[in-house]
């Protein structure tokens, strides 16, 4: 789920960044894409490397497919609703989502422009942090320690990966880096309740009874969906309208549904964001970490329904609203495989702290995969 990157490459603000300060050859890569209604939809799907029966992400899952695949180093996506960091985990590379507005989205065709970015993918965590230094053009500072690392259960109790997968080699790392005392545990779900009343207005909406919900992330998922409609419709209403394009499965009853959205609830919206912004920067501080799993689980089959699908993808977007609706940076880190197919556990930083976490991912990497590598052979 993201944006298009159209035009003459002088014109694509990220990318001519990238080329003009290292003097890279011109890409021949061509991407097409069209919304989706979630980020794992997509239609031409390009072969996971990882996993080949399986989905490879969502629009720009022919970027992560390139990376995983080993024909380029890196390369970049747009993330909406998650389009880098899906097909980052689904493809067992980093993909890296900057924070809202600190990557130029010059030249890019806007799907939602209050949730878009220009994010990128990489196998190592240096090139990661190298490309993201030049987009970013950060200034050489010494790596600042992570102050906590809060570790959410609720957010984890939404993964179908067994904990000691995720989370326990996640803290086995923090504590061999930096020692256990910068872990915190605590529920996301209710903080969120209790310091952003705005939710109040899409909780009403919400079934608590279903099974893996967590109400108030369900609630803002909601609101980042409106948002998102909203936008998108007063993008592109006029030329659907005049074109009249030929949709595929599924795809044609969401933008048909976001034609219809109307104003209400949009001041709503507004305020939601500004609050959870503001609680999230409360708790995470200056240098704290929110991790989460990126998605629910590994990949789903390509032959998978839609209606399947989109269940899927509903779950997913209840983890990938936090970084969307906050704007918040948020890299996804592969954590090897379990029954042989890709994870991956996401880190959160405060809006603007993005080289922090491009440090922190380049002091954490080789920790974090040695001990998902003992946590796989020992399951």
């Amino acid at each position: 789920m993201g944006m298009r990157m159209v035009g003459p490459p002088a014109h694509d603000g990220a990318l001519w960044s990238y080329r003009y300060r290292n003097r890279i050859v011109q890409p021949r890569q061509t991407a097409t894409r069209v919304a989706k209604p979630y980020p794992l939809l997509s239609c031409c799907t390009p072969r996971n490397p990882c996993a080949p029966d399986r989905v490879p992400g969502g629009s720009s899952s022919g970027s992560a497919v390139a990376v995983g695949a080993k024909l380029v180093d890196f390369s970049l996506g747009s993330d909406t609703g998650g389009s880098v960091r899906v097909p980052a985990s689904y493809c067992g590379i980093l993909g890296f989502r900057p924070s809202h507005n600190a990557v130029s989205t010059v030249g890019v065709i806007p799907m939602a422009q209050s949730l878009d970015t220009v994010g990128w993918f990489a196998r190592e965590p240096s090139i990661l942090k190298q490309v993201g230094r030049v987009l970013l053009e950060l200034p050489d500072a010494d790596p600042k320690r992570p102050s906590q690392i809060i570790v959410p259960r609720d957010c984890f109790q939404l993964s179908n990966i067994p904990s000691e997968r995720l989370t326990q080699p996640l803290v086995r790392s923090v504590e061999k880096l930096f020692g256990g005392g910068i872990i915190k545990h605590t529920v996301l779900g209710d903080y969120v309740r209790d310091n952003v009343p705005a939710l109040s207005s899409f909780l009403h909406e919400i079934n608590e009874d279903e099974a893996d919900i967590i109400p108030s992330l369900e609630a803002l998922s909601s609101a980042r969906q409106l948002l998102q409609r909203y936008e998108f419709k007063n993008n592109h209403k006029e030329w659907i309208s005049a074109v009249n394009p030929d949709l595929g499965p599924g795809i044609s009853d969401h933008v048909r549904d976001a034609l219809q959205t109307t104003e209400e609830n949009i001041d709503v919206y507004w305020s939601v964001k500004k609050e959870f912004h503001a609680a999230l920067t409360s708790l995470l501080g200056d240098f704290g970490i929110l991790a989460i799993p990126t998605v629910p689980g590994p990949p789903p089959m390509l032959q998978t329904d839609i209606s399947s699908l989109e269940v899927f993808g509903a779950k997913a977007l209840r983890l990938l609203s936090i970084a969307g609706v906050s704007g918040f940076c948020q890299v996804s880190i592969p954590m090897g495989q379990h029954d042989n197919l890709p994870i991956s556990i996401s880190l959160l930083a405060k809006c603007g702290a993005d080289g922090f976490l491009l440090d922190l991912v380049e002091t954490m990497y080789e920790s974090l995969k040695e001990q998902a590598e003992i946590a796989e052979k020992s399951v």
